[in-house]
């Protein structure tokens, strides 16, 4: 029986990490700190320290407690896609590109983040080069690098 035990808990840690993905967690948390609730209401707002929490691997931050317990409440709501890449930089070229926090886009209820620095905003290649044929792209990419 203990031998079970112990075959079945190593299986499904193997299960685990290898279902697993890399997250984008620059400062040390997802969306570089910022509230990930927050992007559906439209606004970009940095998270304190002191409301954080982790979910599969990844730490967040929120601005309020209510965000914090709407989050615990339903994660996989506003995790961003991609592991919180840039959305067009999996799309068009298949890597895993920081991001700028204060450059989402929520469609079909989901959270994208760009990279956006000096004269490119990836948000306007996004919106102006067919977002649907690129989120498709990008989720056959993400398919392929999401692990490395």
């Amino acid at each position: 029986m203990k031998k079970i035990m112990v075959t079945l808990f190593f299986m499904t840690s193997t299960i685990t990490v290898a279902q697993s993905i890399d997250y984008n967690t620059k400062k040390g948390y997802a969306a570089n700190g910022y509230d990930v609730t927050t992007y559906f209401d439209g606004k970009a707002i940095e998270g304190k320290k002191e409301l954080s929490t982790s979910y599969d691997g990844a730490n967040y931050k929120f601005s309020t407690q209510k965000n914090l317990d709407s989050f615990k409440s339903n994660p996989t709501k506003f995790i961003p896609q991609y592991g919180g890449y840039c959305a067009y930089a999996v799309a068009v070229s298949g890597k895993k590109v920081s991001i700028n926090p204060k450059t989402f886009e929520i469609r079909g209820g989901k959270l994208y983040l760009f990279y956006n620095s000096g004269k490119t905003n990836t948000l306007d290649l996004w919106t102006k080069e067919s977002p649907e044929k690129l989120q498709t792209k990008a989720d056959e990419n993400w398919k392929k690098i999401r692990n490395k």
